[in-house]
């Protein structure tokens, strides 16, 4: 591998994304000097009562804050009802969180919370001691307090723009008929992802996610709560991804002792319980989750990393996909547009792209940035294929990543200095304020149907595409799976099933695939 950019010296690219908080969720209380964040003077307002930023952030919700374009429209403008087309964005001033939580039933379960909850969408966490991990990573390395998620919508837009410096149009989460595309050939960009411009430049990825063999998360403090269904990655909806390009994160450490020709490197979380809409048991941070699971898969990945012979030249960057509903206090700005004009028809609200998202988290970690960095350079996810553009002259997906910041200005230091060996994670004895479900209440989520749209949905999609690969390559359904494939669309629990028969035969097909390549004699 011949790396480009002289002036940048990182031959190895690790991006690890977890899931829906704000960055003032996670670091307004954090107490870390020099960043842009909320006060406890910052309020929202509904119908003269005040709801002012606090610390005591839960560590998990009893209810799902709405994200979705409508929800984010909210949030940030205070303007609620339906939408007409909303291009130019309406002006934004960060009032509508509170009151977007307080009616929110976009997600799962679709009821609002309680009054005394409302509070809870404009909580920080007390970051030092609940999230020690990520904590210590934004003192010891680089915090960037401008990081905004990519468009002002959900969880899929955004991290289509990690892997193509665009949504190909879609401005909400795709629904089923949307999907339905994808099983042959996947999710596409009008450009390409940047796995395939990786692809053709010689340039060896790997994507790494918390799984187990059972198909369980590694990481999670309750990892019996979770499903088989929090394994399946969105990266393999796209087109020239597959769940058997996946690897465990339980081989990473190993990994990394040895050669390693990958430059780029990307992590998925698990996403616990997507059977029963809980999320429990899951590593992804998502906000009905705890954080202890995500806290300490990111532990696992720093060690695994500071650890190996590749740290001196590595950079690791940590971000969150979207805000998942919370307060954050920054505006988002104007931002280029993809200009890649799709035509697939996936555009729901005639958004035009030209307005950031919410402000995420993000720290950016490499011996060769000075400690206590602050960085308030702007970034949205797309800057992610910028960053690999740079480095390996590889040409813009977009102009969203041609214009885009990238963080390599960062690594300031000539020579690589001393760090932390491994980081603290929390013990997991303070809960969060949901409750684990009542076996009959269980039992008549999972009897139910398959959502339209959402996580799961997004799942059984992937799950369809994994099945036609698989088959492609003579691992087909068995006869008794066939009529599960076609039951796993309509209830929870044989989408459930259905994954559990497509997870064992991709671990069938690596094992087939590891013996050929011993038999061979390759690497």
């Amino acid at each position: 591998m011949t790396r480009v950019a002289p002036v940048a010296p990182i031959t190895h690219v690790f991006v690890l994304m977890l899931e829906n908080h704000s960055f003032d969720n996670v670091f307004a209380m954090s107490g870390i000097p020099g960043i842009s964040a909320a006060t406890k003077n910052d309020y929202n307002e509904i119908n003269d009562q005040k709801y002012f930023v606090q610390g005591s952030a839960p560590l998990s919700m009893p209810t799902d804050p709405g994200h979705e374009f409508a929800d984010v429209v909210q949030q940030l403008t205070g303007r609620a009802g339906p939408l007409p087309s909303v291009a130019p964005y309406p002006p934004i001033d960060n009032s509508g969180f509170a009151s977007s939580y307080s009616t929110s039933t976009s997600e799962t379960p679709h009821t609002p919370p309680h009054p005394e909850q409302i509070i809870d969408v404009m909580s920080c966490f007390d970051t030092r001691h609940q999230l020690p991990a990520i904590y210590n990573l934004a003192t010891q390395f680089a915090v960037c307090d401008h990081w905004f998620s990519s468009m002002p919508g959900p969880t899929w837009p955004n991290r289509f723009f990690v892997h193509g410096a665009s949504s190909s149009g879609f401005d909400d989460s795709p629904t089923k008929p949307q999907m339905a595309g994808w099983e042959l050939s996947g999710f596409k960009y009008p450009n390409g992802s940047i796995f395939q411009r990786l692809e053709n430049a010689n340039i060896p990825y790997r994507i790494y996610h918390d799984a187990q063999a059972n198909g369980l998360s590694l990481y999670s403090d309750d990892a019996n709560s979770g499903s088989k269904l929090g394994a399946i990655t969105q990266v393999s909806a796209l087109n020239g991804i597959s769940m058997l390009d996946m690897h465990s994160l339980g081989s990473f450490a190993n990994d990394l002792q040895g050669p390693y020709p990958y430059g780029y490197t990307f992590i998925e979380p698990h996403y616990g319980n997507l059977a029963n809409g809980t999320y429990a048991g899951g590593s992804s941070q998502h906000p009905m989750d705890d954080v202890y699971g995500g806290e300490n898969m990111l532990s696992a990945v720093y060690s695994a990393i500071r650890n190996s012979p590749y740290w001196n030249t590595s950079l690791l960057l940590v971000i969150y996909d979207e805000h998942g509903g919370f307060y954050d206090s920054v505006k988002p700005g104007n931002i280029t547009a993809p200009g890649d004009n799709p035509s697939y028809g996936y555009n729901t609200h005639g958004f035009d792209f030209k307005t950031a998202g919410v402000r995420v988290p993000a720290v950016a970690v490499s011996p060769l940035i000075a400690p206590g960095t602050v960085d308030s350079t702007p970034y949205d996810h797309s800057s992610v294929p910028a960053l690999l553009e740079a480095l390996w002259g590889l040409p813009a997906l977009t102009r969203r990543d041609a214009e885009a910041n990238t963080p390599l200005h960062l690594l300031s230091l000539s020579t690589p200095r001393e760090t932390l060996a491994a980081l603290p994670t929390p013990i997991p004895v303070i809960k969060g304020t949901r409750a684990r479900l009542a076996p009959m209440a269980e039992a008549a989520i999972l009897s139910g149907p398959v959502p339209d749209s959402g996580n799961l949905a997004g799942a059984l999609a992937i799950l369809r595409k994994t099945d036609a690969e698989l088959s492609a390559q003579g691992l087909s359904l068995a006869p008794p799976d066939i009529a599960l494939k076609a039951k796993a669309a309509l209830s929870r629990i044989d989408a459930e099933l259905y994954a559990a028969s497509v997870l064992e035969r991709v671990h069938l097909m690596r094992v087939q695939r590891r013996r050929a390549k011993t038999a061979a004699g390759t690497p």
